[in-house]
């Protein structure tokens, strides 16, 4: 799994390939569904001691046409230096396999997107001897995804194109979007877009939103869900106590979206309850309750203090 917001922008490609074809059809490149897709080593470094790593490199095989290698790199800012290292890439890995190469360039920004695309140039007096032209994807050109739908149908792409849109005006709405839309797939993928979400959002108003959310759609009891179907099996398997810190975390996290008052007797309450049935109950008030008191309303039925 990603450690960083600049590896999670490279490595989300090398790790679910099936984004590569609706990221190639936004930036006006055909790629077939069924393509192979091997991951090579980033090393380019010559025998002298200077180290040069390309972000990812892969090989893919179309399977209409010949393969390609596909070098890509995840970009924050603008760094004059990358305009003569690109192209270095680009010359060095054709050269070592033998292959055509695209430069695939990942950027969070309208301004760093709009110079990584280049063209960047070698040459003089009038002559150009090696012209690098980047693919860019980024807020420009990834979509928007607010639909659930559409969402759920390519998580991938509404992944990396909601860290790409952090910052714009419907990133609430593509972020609730996808939160729900991770409901209803595979466990493991689900868990793997909440993760490069979380570390690509990092500590950034979107980033606290999506960990909003997540607490809520993810604790939400009795619907099926994901997260739900996970807290079963790891009760199941004697691992409640990490799963009832994470409810009554949620409780506390629903009420204070809502801004309501919770005195420190009833935070401690709801920190030390080990009944992870009341703590279900506690979550469903807190979504509609007024006050505490509506939190903890006829408790006594269900072994409440």
């Amino acid at each position: 799994m990603v450690t960083s917001a600049h590896e999670g922008l490279h490595r989300i490609f090398q790790e679910r390939p099936e984004i590569l074809t609706p990221v190639f059809a936004v930036l006006g490149i055909e790629l077939p569904q069924k393509a192979t897709v091997a991951v090579l080593t980033p090393d380019v470094t010559e025998t002298k001691p200077l180290e040069r790593r390309v972000d990812t490199v892969m090989r893919i095989g179309p399977s209409d046409g010949d393969d390609f290698l596909l070098a890509i790199e995840s970009q924050t800012a603008r760094k004059p230096d990358k305009e003569s290292s690109w192209p270095y890439y680009v010359a060095y890995l054709q050269s070592k396999y033998r292959l055509p190469v695209l430069l695939l360039v990942v950027c969070q920004d309208p301004s760093t997107a709009k110079w990584a695309t280049g063209p960047f140039d070698c040459g003089t007096r009038g002559w150009t001897t090696q012209r690098t032209s980047p693919l860019v994807a980024g807020p420009h050109n990834l979509p928007v995804i607010t639909d659930q739908r559409t969402a759920a149908a390519k998580p991938g792409l509404a992944a990396i194109a909601a860290v790409a849109h952090a910052n714009s005006p419907d990133s609430d709405a593509i972020l609730e979007a996808l939160g729900r839309a991770l409901q209803g797939i595979d466990g493991e993928a689900a868990d793997y877009f909440n993760e490069f979400l979380e570390v690509n959002l990092g500590k950034t108003p979107a980033g606290d939103n999506w960990r909003r959310i997540m607490s809520f759609v993810s604790y939400y009891p009795g619907q099926g869900t994901v997260r739900e179907t996970a807290y079963l099996e790891g009760k199941s398997e004697g691992k409640v106590e990490g799963k009832v810190e994470g409810e009554a975390e949620s409780v506390l996290l629903v009420l204070e979206e809502r801004d309501i008052p919770v005195p420190d007797a009833a935070r401690e309450r709801i920190l030390t309850c080990t009944e992870p049935d009341v703590l279900n109950l506690w979550l469903r008030r807190a979504v509609r309750a007024q006050s505490i008191d509506d939190v903890f309303a006829d408790d006594v039925e269900l072994g409440g203090d």
